[in-house]
């Protein structure tokens, strides 16, 4: 109603013809619809809408099953490679979501799992700190996509649900160059068994520079 007298206004004042009005009114609303639609596949074009998270991190990996439900998933998750192969056993899963380190081993045997018993399965992988070595391993054990964390719901559906001659939209707020170089530093205290010492060495750093950046907060 309200953009009807809106429409007749502009009539008015610029006497043009209604089929002009119409015709730029439907562009405008095919514009509309066109930006409201996501790019690539959707969740209810596949018939199998189960999806496994596995991530030995609790509060990212409930947060994550809560919000991938709502999207339309079907989830279970486990947080350690035996609960997840056990999962996967039981009920190969169409899509999955798998976190590089475990507690109990690599996530690496998980995707590989899932991948010897559904080879149509739509695998993303996720990791604390992103390197191209393991992205390959990734990819070779079966994953279609490699993400680094932090992530959030929309950045792992746009993965898991890109077509396959397209890639997944980019994420709305990538980590910054300082927190990639906070996660790498962390990697590799936490490698280290958090000897400063021990770490400094491997990342050639004053012993001093290093303590300054680990007592600092994590960047944005």
């Amino acid at each position: 109603m309200v953009f009807d007298i809106y429409v007749k206004k502009i009539m008015h004042l610029c006497r043009i013809s209604n089929m002009t009005i119409i015709t730029t009114w439907s562009r405008m609303k095919d514009m509309s619809r066109a930006k409201e639609t996501p790019p690539g596949l959707k969740i209810s074009d596949f018939e199998d809408k189960s999806l496994l998270i596995v991530d030995d991190d609790d509060p990212l990996r409930i947060r994550l099953a809560r919000a991938m439900e709502k999207k339309g998933f079907q989830v279970k998750d486990a947080k350690t490679v035996e609960n997840a192969i056990k999962l996967v056993r039981s009920s190969p899963p169409k899509f999955a979501l798998v976190d590089l380190r475990l507690e109990d081993g690599s996530g690496l045997d998980v995707v590989q799992e899932i991948n010897k018993i559904n080879k149509d399965s739509r695998i993303v992988m996720l990791t604390g700190y992103g390197n191209l070595p393991t992205a390959v391993a990734a990819v070779k054990a079966g994953a279609i996509d490699y993400m680094a964390k932090p992530v959030d719901a929309d950045d792992v559906e746009s993965a898991l649900l890109a077509g396959p001659d397209s890639k997944a939209e980019p994420p709305q707020n990538p980590m910054s160059a300082d927190r990639v170089k906070w996660e790498h530093i962390h990697r590799v205290f936490e490698l280290c068994n958090r000897n400063v010492s021990e770490t400094a060495r491997r990342l050639k750093m004053h012993r001093r520079t290093l303590q300054r950046i680990l007592s600092k907060r994590s960047p944005r």
